[in-house]
């Protein structure tokens, strides 16, 4: 399950790619009191699938990440070769922490992305999918605010209203009334 609200984001990606730049603009701006975590890790090439899992595998080990944003931005399917890697595929499948997969544009599909918990068309697609979006929450809590306001004004009126009518039992009920009454039968 991915959290509504994650307090921590783990980033498994290439320190130097424009990918990441692109997730961390996204994050800042959708939701910015996450935190983010990088991994740093390659990304394409013969080593790359060992660094992925081991950067994966860091990120478990911490107790606070609520998810995994595993992602490297398009490039052709060579480029993409490590994400098909069966160890980096085991180790996606394998994490406690849920993982959101950005890999490539949106036409591209690796292994990795079936073994995610859920797959995003790109590295910002990505960011937009472990994020609320701070707009939206901000337009909810002001609907929430004047939906707040319009009952404490109706029970504010209701309480008025209740209070008038104790007032008239009151005065009704009060004993100098009686005396009034009798006086004026007098």
């Amino acid at each position: 399950d991915i959290p509504t609200f994650p307090k921590k984001i783990g980033i498994v990606t290439s320190p130097t790619g424009a990918a990441l730049q692109d997730m961390l603009n996204t994050l800042k701006s959708r939701f910015p009191l996450v935190e983010v975590i990088l991994a740093p890790t390659m990304v394409q090439g013969e080593d790359a699938p060992p660094k992925i899992v081991q950067a994966i595998r860091d990120l478990n080990q911490l107790l606070d990440v609520d998810i995994i944003i595993v992602a490297r931005g398009g490039g052709s399917m060579e480029d993409l070769w490590a994400f098909n890697d069966e160890r980096v595929v085991r180790a996606i499948a394998s994490s406690r922490i849920p993982v959101v997969t950005g890999i490539g544009h949106e036409t591209d599909t690796t292994l990795a992305d079936y073994a995610a918990d859920v797959r995003a068309p790109t590295p910002t697609g990505a960011a937009v999918v472990v994020t609320p979006d701070k707009t939206e929450l901000l337009d909810e809590l002001q609907g929430l605010q004047v939906e707040l306001d319009n009952v404490v004004d109706r029970k504010i009126r209701q309480y008025h209203q209740d209070i008038v009518s104790m007032r008239w039992q009151l005065n009704f009920l009060s004993p100098l009334n009686r005396i009034r009454n009798n006086l004026q039968r007098l």
